[in-house]
């Protein structure tokens, strides 16, 4: 995995700090992850996004569209899932399709990693909980919320194609596959349309 720098838990080795610190130090890992599918796609590293602005770009676009389309979604629920939805990448990485790692062998490294920083919080297992309630995408938030994950690539692929870079179309078409909610299709439309706008 390609990252910006060496993990900050480095810095933690051998010192006792409070759970909360040492949880956040690890989610810094997210700052320092680079999305990898975008290096592989010749976005070079100073123009690529973290994983973290990925999880925040989520969170925003889920606020935004929860509350204009879906008041009957718990708001609160909506949001926690968007910002940890991501967690598993901080030990487990960005791992893309590509990698040649089993969705089986996938989901153990990031439930490991999940596990790992969650369970010193005070109320980690809520925190486990929550990312499994994501994975499993069987409520309405997490399924919204797996939706918006992939509308979100799909608008980072177009601020990126009126950058210059090019051959990001799979990305729109990974998208398209993931989304079910007419609402957040017609977005997505208007989003592959904006692909013939010269700029």
């Amino acid at each position: 995995m390609e990252v910006k720098t060496p993990s900050p838990t480095k810095l933690l080795e051998g010192v006792d700090v409070s759970p909360i610190i040492r949880a956040y130090f690890e989610f810094n890992q997210l700052k320092q992850l680079y999305r990898q599918g975008w290096l592989k796609r010749g976005v070079p590293k100073e123009r690529c996004e973290s994983v973290a602005e990925h999880s925040l770009g989520v969170a925003v676009l889920a606020c935004w569209l929860s509350e204009a389309y879906y008041p009957q979604l718990d708001q609160s629920r909506v949001m926690r899932l968007a910002l940890i939805h991501d967690f598993g990448e901080i030990y487990g990485g960005d791992i893309i399709p590509g990698d040649d790692i089993s969705d089986e062998e996938k989901y153990r490294l990031e439930f490991e990693s999940v596990e790992r920083v969650f369970k010193r919080l005070p109320n980690g297992g809520e925190y486990i909980a929550l990312w499994g309630e994501f994975e499993d995408g069987q409520t309405p938030e997490a399924q919204f919320v797996r939706q918006v994950d992939r509308l979100e690539m799909g608008l980072q692929a177009s601020v990126y194609e009126h950058q210059g870079y090019e051959n990001l179309g799979e990305f729109f078409g990974s998208a398209r596959e993931a989304l079910l909610d007419p609402n957040l299709i017609e977005l997505l439309q208007e989003i592959i349309e904006l692909r013939n706008v010269s700029t």
